[in-house]
């Protein structure tokens, strides 16, 4: 029976269901999440259980936070619910000031999903999206303390990570920042990312709760959703990172069934709060506060980055009475008891450790490596051996330039990267040639100055303080023709007129600051805009205006041609032709602040692929793009390596792979789709990016594979896909009941000649007694195994009452799913070789 989509059942979200309780009984399964220290759910991993996060030294509990409440002025109280400027800035995300007098410091918080954002370096880790192609919860953890290390180290209080929204939509321009579209594997990482995070004295903050799954219309979209979909979809990773203990939550800048984020009720308080327990504070999105009395009653506690709604408003809010102090005193007491929780209220704070980037650097490289997707492989094209190792052409732009992050809030300076062109050539060795061509240019060719009239030197001009350079002049096409044109600047960006249009306006919102891991800087480390537009023959006006500004600045102008993209083509094809392999980068450059447009390969790619496949069929593509690709030039292709944003050690990490040193263990933690229309709301508008202003999640707790599985659709790529060097034999599945679930047992043998790692996964069918909509196949856990050749292990995977529950809208609780149960064991959602059935009773 389908989900009923009602706003007003949504809305009520459990204010009832907190009587619900942990028990099974003969109405079914009401559970709830393990403590804080217990090991994720249904992953079977094992990993070591985690302390209720936080440093422990804490300096006195309740009592002692309550004191200091009493001892705040009104102001002093408001002061530490909004941001304010840092008068020592580092770079970070945001600032709250402190209260000297009461001992009470300053905290600084910054990006970081992918890494520290501030203004020195840091470690630049790969993208989440890869790290949860690892299917290794362990692994995660040792991310997120890598991150929290690095947070204190750098002066930080509070990491603005990690990300728990699903990939809903591979249109989304931030998938690279979170970590799957399935519920299951979101929550096991999202939880060992917290813990590891804050377990190095950092506090994490969840986000964006909820439902922030696209970067179009964010700040307005309203999403209507239903009961049942929010609970066994979305919420499932935010509620894992409280059940780990998180510091901190974000709201969202999004609407939920009609109101704010950052002011429902229903989300902040009945369910945060109240059913899950939640003890630390709510920190609005940057700008994503939009009242004082209604989310302050809701339970906002925190408004960043300044007061607009929570400094005088709210003081005279509280004086006024439409807002108790209490109120006010509760939000502080959130804060001032979490900030007590990780050791910063305490006389002798816990001390800062040294910035240790080498460490850093070690588990970027493992993280980049073990989160290797191989998509393709014909002929055994990978490992690169013998001859294929000794005559390489390695091709794209993005070869000879470190791509190691998207843009916007995620991206990291790095404290040092290596271009793929350097790592592929160090590990091929003297022995060996290895050409590169370019194949596209991404940053311009020079203006000839004898192109202009009059002449004018464009590449190379210096504009001092105070001053301002203006040229105005023009050039004479003899056809037409399709340009880019590119400024690259180091102060305030020029105009740039082209017949009387500007080619670079200000951009809206947070787009105008946001341009990119890649694109919005030159290699020199100038920034740089772009535009591609057609011609017409004949005379084009062009006028330039350049100010200098405090300090000066240098800018350049630069252009690519119809001529420039044939020469660039025909080189590649040239290279390839001369050698016996190809590595061809491709690439896509998505950032915070805008959605993705297609899901093809920008620019001239593919055309490109498929010229220098049909030159050497030998061609590998390296894919560093943010989620899922069309891919219209497969066939002609031998293999295809994802590997999203690789971080600082991409490079290395990529020829780890490439020539066979590290066997490819990532699998697909989302669904590539065949084409553009085939996703789960890629042909209703209603679905994705909203009509009118809201968004409707119809497609109910179908959310990615569960999608293509319940409309009988067929991938390009399925979840949970992924090749390796070796090959694998499934055989003896046994399952059982125990008291918490089901025991799943089945054996996997490494068939092949190569040592490799393999990703056992297990799925399980819907139940036939419960009258709810459900999965044709839910993830239920897997295991992340590494054998030798010839070498075989007995897998055991424990699936919890949760994961064999639905959410029942109208109990306003979960309810196992007990009768007859189909479970699987296999290499993906669509690869299961081993399936058994089972009775699971009502208890």
């Amino acid at each position: 029976m389908s989900e009923d989509v009602s706003r007003r059942s949504a809305m009520r979200l459990l204010a009832a269901a907190g009587a619900a309780g942990a028990t099974l009984s003969t109405g079914g399964c009401t559970a709830t999440l393990p403590p804080p220290d217990a090991r994720p759910t249904g992953s079977g991993t094992g990993a070591e259980a985690a302390p209720a996060a936080g440093s422990g030294t804490g300096t006195g509990g309740a009592a002692r936070i309550d004191a200091l409440v009493e001892q705040l002025t009104l102001d002093e109280k408001t002061a530490l619910l909004h941001g304010a400027p840092d008068p020592a800035p580092e770079g970070q995300a945001g600032y709250l000031p402190g209260v000297p007098r009461l001992g009470i410091p300053a905290l600084r918080l910054a990006d970081g999903p992918a890494g520290v954002r501030v203004s020195r370096p840091a470690t630049a880790l790969p993208a989440p999206v890869l790290l949860a192609s690892a299917f290794d919860p362990a692994l995660a953890r040792e991310y997120g303390r890598v991150i929290g290390r690095e947070g204190r180290a750098l002066g930080q209080d509070v990491v603005l990570a990690p990300m728990a929204n699903l990939i809903r939509t591979p249109y989304a321009g931030r998938n690279f920042e979170t970590l799957s579209e399935d519920p299951q594997l979101t929550a096991d990482l999202v939880g060992e990312l917290v813990r590891g995070i804050q377990e190095e004295g950092l506090i994490a903050t969840v986000k964006h709760f909820a439902l922030n799954n696209q970067e179009q219309g964010r700040d307005t979209v309203d999403v209507s959703v239903g009961e049942q979909t929010l609970h066994e979809t979305e919420l499932r990773g935010f509620e894992a990172a409280v059940a780990a203990g998180v510091g901190a939550v974000m709201g969202a800048y999004n609407k939920v069934n009609g109101v704010h984020a950052c002011e429902s009720r229903p989300l902040l308080d009945e369910l945060l709060r109240q059913r899950w327990g939640f003890d630390g504070w709510v920190v609005s999105d940057w700008g994503a506060a939009h009242s004082t009395v209604a989310a302050v009653r809701a339970g906002l506690d925190m408004e960043m980055p300044g007061g607009t709604h929570f400094g005088g408003p709210l003081r005279e809010a509280v004086r006024g009475g439409s807002v108790p102090e209490a109120a006010v005193d509760q939000a502080v007491h959130r804060i001032l008891a979490t900030m007590d929780r990780f050791g910063l209220l305490a006389a002798r704070r816990p001390a800062r450790p040294a910035h240790d980037a080498a460490a850093g650097a070690r588990v970027a490289r493992k993280v980049a490596a073990a989160g290797a997707v191989l998509l393709r492989n014909e002929h055994e094209t990978l490992p690169l051996t013998g001859a294929a190792a000794r005559s390489i052409a390695v091709i794209g732009p993005t070869a000879r330039v470190p791509f190691t992050g998207g843009g916007g809030s995620s991206h990291v300076v790095p404290d040092g990267a290596d271009a793929p062109l350097t790592a592929i050539r160090r590990r091929a060795g003297s022995g060996s040639t290895v050409r590169h061509a370019l194949g596209e240019d991404l940053f311009g060719r020079p203006l000839p100055a004898k192109l202009l009239t009059p002449a004018a030197d464009l590449e190379h001009r210096e504009v001092g303080p105070g001053r301002v350079w203006t040229h105005e002049g023009a050039f004479h096409l003899a056809a037409d023709d399709e340009w880019t044109l590119l400024v690259h600047y180091t102060g305030k960006r020029p105009g740039v007129r082209l017949d009387g249009e500007e080619l670079f306006p200000v951009r809206q919102g947070v787009a105008e600051h946001y341009a990119g891991g890649l694109l919005g800087t030159a290699p020199d480390g100038m920034a740089v805009r772009r535009r591609t537009l057609p011609l017409k023959a004949g005379t084009h006006r062009l006028a330039v205006t350049a100010a200098g500004g405090d300090r000066g600045q240098r800018i350049r102008l630069r252009h690519i041609t119809g001529a420039i993209r044939a020469a660039d083509l025909a080189e590649a094809v040239r290279t390839a032709k001369g050698a016996h392999s190809v590595v061809l980068f491709a690439y896509e450059d998505a950032t915070e602040g805008a959605d993705r447009t297609s899901l093809a390969l920008p620019g001239g790619q593919e055309r490109l692929i498929e010229a220098v496949a049909t030159a050497n069929p030998r061609t590998t593509v390296v894919l560093n793009t943010p989620s899922g690709t069309t891919m219209p030039w497969l066939s002609r292709t031998a293999a295809v390596l994802q590997m999203y944003y690789p971080g600082q050690e991409g490079a290395g990490a990529t020829a780890d792979v490439l020539f066979g040193d590290v066997d490819p263990g990532g699998r697909l933690t989302q669904t590539f789709p065949a084409d553009e229309r085939t996703t789960p709301v890629g042909a209703d508008p209603s679905r994705y990016p909203g009509v009118g202003g809201r968004q409707e999640y119809s497609e109910g707790v179908h959310v990615g594979h569960r999608w293509y599985d319940a409309r009988g659709k067929a991938p390009l790529f399925p979840f949970g896909h992924g090749l390796s060097y070796t090959t694998w034999q499934y055989e003896k599945l046994a399952v059982r009941t125990q008291r918490a679930g089901l025991r799943v047992e089945f054996t996997v043998r490494n068939t092949g000649r190569r040592r490799g790692t393999e990703v056992a996964q297990v799925y399980v069918g819907p139940s036939e007694d419960l009258r709810l909509d459900q999965p044709v196949r839910a993830l239920a856990g897997y295991r992340r195994i590494t054998l030798a050749p010839g070498a075989a292990q007995r897998v055991s995977v424990d699936v919890d009452a949760r994961t064999l529950s639905s959410w029942d809208p109208q109990r306003h609780a979960w309810v196992l799913g007990s009768g007859r149960r189909e479970v699987f064991a296999g290499r993906s959602s669509r690869e299961l070789p081993l399936r058994s059935k089972i009775v699971l009773g009502s208890r």
